[in-house]
């Protein structure tokens, strides 16, 4: 019995010296290994999942500068590295942000679910066809036109007439004079006056953007020859520029053809980054 007792602890001496080897081996060598797991570059697969359209997405590795578009299904492919930032953006759907997780990288697999931006029309009752000319649409009613400034010679406002979402967020902006602005510190404690700010600028952009398109594309693509499939993807990359706006908006053509020539470049780079 005497003998037992004291082989007993040497026993578990060496279980634990063992143990605490092993658990250092797994240290070191997971030390060895997670610099390369974490700084190598994959290329990740990954798919895009909303209810409408999801071919045509853009998918921009904002880390690298390096950017893809979906497939008719919502599949891409893209590199990235552990901690790149990956955003998803498109005209029809919310602009999406991922950061690429180490489970990302270990997969090699991403799949991202969208939001689409809505926008609500109010309601309209139309009795007769109207065809959007004033002059012929005013025949075309039974309603009587109201006197305005042109009829009484009186100087007013001859601009272009505010979109749906302007008019929305100036009255949900609107204060009345000698009144508590309440309705605006609601609208804006809710956030309804911010969606309604980025509906204004979405709108901008797209008017900005088919404005270029109309004006310019055809001279441009004749000096800067882009595939036909390829043009509408490349004037959405140029649109999403955070200069796009600044070096557009109000400019002369040729200035706007100034811009269009450097994001050329830049989308010709990512593009044979893509393929390779």
């Amino acid at each position: 019995m005497v003998h037992e007792t004291t082989m007993l602890p040497a026993f578990q001496l060496n279980l634990n010296m063992i143990s605490g080897r092993l658990l250092l081996l797994i240290s070191v060598i997971g030390f060895l290994i997670s610099p390369v797991v974490f700084g190598q570059t994959v290329e990740i697969t990954g798919q895009i999942i909303a209810k409408g359209d999801v071919e045509n997405i853009h998918v921009i590795n904002r880390t690298s500068n390096h950017f893809t578009t979906t497939n008719a299904k919502g599949y891409f492919r893209i590199t990235a590295t552990y901690k790149d930032t990956l955003q998803f953006t498109s005209v029809r759907y919310k602009t999406t942000t991922r950061v690429v997780s180490y489970s990302i990288i270990q997969d090699r697999n991403i799949t991202v679910y969208l939001e689409e931006n809505v926008n609500v029309l109010d309601e309209v009752i139309v009795g007769k066809v109207l065809t959007g000319k004033l002059d012929s649409d005013i025949e075309n009613t039974d309603a009587e036109r109201p006197i305005d400034f042109y009829d009484l010679g009186l100087p007013g406002y001859k601009g272009p007439l505010p979109t749906q979402s302007e008019r929305r967020l100036a009255e949900a902006t609107k204060v009345q004079p000698g009144l508590i602005p309440i309705l605006p510190l609601i609208n804006a404690i809710s956030g309804r006056t911010k969606t309604l700010k980025e509906h204004v600028r979405l709108e901008r952009l797209a008017a900005l953007l088919q404005s270029i398109k109309d004006r310019l594309s055809n001279d441009f693509f004749e000096t800067y020859p882009i595939a036909e499939d390829h043009r509408q993807e490349f004037l959405y990359f140029c649109s999403e520029d955070a200069d796009f706006d600044r070096r557009c908006y109000n400019r002369s053509d040729i200035e706007v053809f100034e811009f269009l020539a450097e994001k050329y470049e830049d989308y010709q780079l990512n593009l044979q980054s893509s393929r390779d």
